[in-house]
């Protein structure tokens, strides 16, 4: 855990609950027992937790060892009224696999929102226009005018094209992909696209979406 980690820790509202989470690993993870306690308001989160697990074995096997691509709960340093302190957290997929567990009415608003996002994938593998079309529309919603969600668009597919003909001429690991797009990027502008995010002040946030049309 670095310092930056430590530092970055912020306080996410969930429902008027406070839920504790910091970055790791250039992720979100979120204190377990913040997101028990915010949709079951039970006054020993931990215990609960440890009831809940023995009653799904699936989400003990994944909390304990993890699953395909899925990293168990870690103890990351957290700050709280003590000082900072070692936490168990999760990342986003592994609290939304949490909540999926508990049996609670508040958790039930995110069971359907996750199943809505589900269904909404689905219809966009069978029909990938969908997909184009609700990325504009969050775009939009964050405020980007029209003329430049237009030129962000054309950027992707261009972008795509680029990446596609990369993996033709045999780049194949991600590693390869960031190298090149780092490569390219210090040739044009003179910093690489983790040095531009710094100069920018991003952290996770998409560094082409907080570029001008130059």
């Amino acid at each position: 855990m670095t310092t930056r980690d430590i530092e970055t820790t912020k306080i996410a509202l969930f429902k008027g609950k406070k839920i504790r989470k910091t970055i790791h690993n250039n992720e979100w993870w979120f204190v377990v027992n913040d997101v028990i306690e915010a949709l079951t308001d039970s006054r020993d989160p931990a215990q609960y937790f440890k009831r809940l697990k023995e009653r799904d074995k699936e989400l003990a096997t994944l909390t304990d060892k993890g699953g395909v691509q899925l990293v168990p709960p870690l103890m990351l340093d957290i700050k709280t009224q003590g000082g900072v302190q070692k936490v168990y957290c999760w990342h986003t997929e592994g609290m939304f696999r949490l909540i999926q567990s508990i049996p609670s009415p508040k958790a039930e608003p995110l069971k359907r929102w996750l199943a809505r996002v589900g269904y909404e994938r689905v219809q966009e593998i069978e029909n990938p226009e969908l997909a184009t079309k609700r990325t504009r529309m969050l775009y939009k919603l964050k405020g980007y005018s029209e003329d430049w969600i237009e030129k962000r668009m054309r950027g992707i597919a261009i972008r795509e094209e680029l990446t596609d003909e990369w993996q033709k001429r045999g780049v194949k690991e991600q590693r390869e992909y960031e190298i090149l797009t780092a490569e390219i990027s210090k040739a044009s502008f003179g910093v690489t696209p983790s040095e531009y995010k710094k100069l920018k002040g991003l952290k996770r946030e998409n560094l082409r979406d907080h570029m001008d049309d130059f």
